[in-house]
């Protein structure tokens, strides 16, 4: 994907990623870690504001630093390195509000047709899951990396 995007620094494992948002707010440090569910690979990609020196992550705070499409980028670039290097796992996210979970959905419609040639995209409603479908209304989705 050629979009404006964070820089984003890393951990060694690449499952906690962070960038700083920049804006009429100010420098805000945001956090994306992917939190290892179950033994078969199933991670939760959890997205916020870094507090306390990255230690806490605010999954509510609202920033309005007007760089949303930015952030969304940098949130599938980070993406991009996690499945490099597990290929094979599975990434659950829902928002911590259901405005969030419509602002994911809105930007994975907005993403779409970059993300699908890489990744298979799902939504859930109801407890099921569904292959996502541009500007359908989900409870939450599921991505994983298309293997060759």
């Amino acid at each position: 994907m050629n979009l404006d995007k964070y820089t984003l620094e890393r951990s060694s494992d690449s499952k906690i990623f962070e960038f700083t948002s920049t804006g009429p707010k100010g420098a805000i440090p945001k956090i994306i870690k992917f939190q290892k569910i179950d033994d078969a690979g199933l991670h939760n990609l959890a997205f916020g504001n870094s507090n306390n020196g990255g230690r806490r992550l605010d999954d509510r705070a609202v920033s309005n630093n007007g760089d949303t499409e930015k952030i969304l980028a940098t949130v599938v670039s980070a993406l991009y390195f996690f499945f490099d290097t597990y290929p094979t796992a599975s990434v659950y996210a829902t928002g911590s509000t259901p405005t969030r979970t419509r602002l994911y959905r809105m930007g994975i419609s907005r993403f779409y047709f970059e993300m699908v040639e890489d990744f298979e995209l799902y939504g859930m409603r109801n407890k099921v899951l569904h292959p996502f479908i541009i500007n359908e209304d989900y409870d939450a989705f599921l991505v994983q990396r298309k293997l060759s």
